[in-house]
């Protein structure tokens, strides 16, 4: 069962709308009894790094999740800010990450004129190669992108996807059973529920 990590941000009903058109079966998890009965878990993520890492620590999921994530290896994928705070750190906090992929969180150049920030919009995406999280996405592989920070890894063989603005950034990332992805998927139509049915088969 895939279990959505409820800790008060995030576009969780959009998820869940997602699922109930496929079918699959999910759970929203606002408590730790909840959270262990996820075969998979999305973490989502929207605003500032910084709230974002206090509301997860404040709502008493970090330890169940971190168990769950660490020791019985179970997938997890963050989405938006969700996966920002699988790196280290962020430039656009003081706060530690979960550290879960080794990378820090930067930001864009903003002085940039033609590419203005935030980067929202549609975009395409290039994969690095095969992998099961990007099967079966259109010719196109356009997705839905709002953010001003990017993931900047340090082993480059965990970057499963790169999108350009201005340069080359990661956007879709995966580091054992962790996974992350910058854009929406809720937002990218066809794309991204194909996301997110095959996370929930990986």
């Amino acid at each position: 069962m895939i279990a959505i990590v409820d800790y008060g941000l995030g576009n969780i009903k959009a998820f869940s709308n997602v699922y109930n058109r496929l079918n699959i079966e999910y759970i929203l998890a606002s408590t730790p009894e909840a959270l262990k009965e996820a075969s998979h878990i999305i973490l989502p993520g929207v605003g500032a790094f910084d709230h974002a890492m206090q509301m997860l620590n404040q709502s008493g999921l970090r330890d169940t999740l971190e168990e769950l994530v660490l020791e019985k290896r179970i997938p997890v994928l963050g989405i938006c800010v969700g996966m920002q705070m699988m790196a280290r750190r962020s430039d656009e906090g003081q706060m530690e990450g979960l550290g879960w992929i080794p990378a820090e969180v930067r930001k864009f150049p903003n002085s940039r004129d033609d590419y203005p920030l935030p980067h929202m919009g549609w975009n395409n995406i290039s994969l690095t190669g095969e992998n099961s999280l990007t099967n079966n996405l259109n010719d196109d592989k356009l997705f839905y992108f709002l953010h001003s920070y990017y993931m900047n890894c340090e082993d480059k063989s965990h970057i499963l996807a790169f999108a350009n603005y201005g340069s080359d950034f990661s956007c879709i990332v995966q580091n054992d059973n962790v996974y992350g992805i910058q854009c929406h998927p809720e937002k990218s139509h066809k794309n991204g529920i194909s996301i997110l049915k095959n996370f929930s088969e990986v």
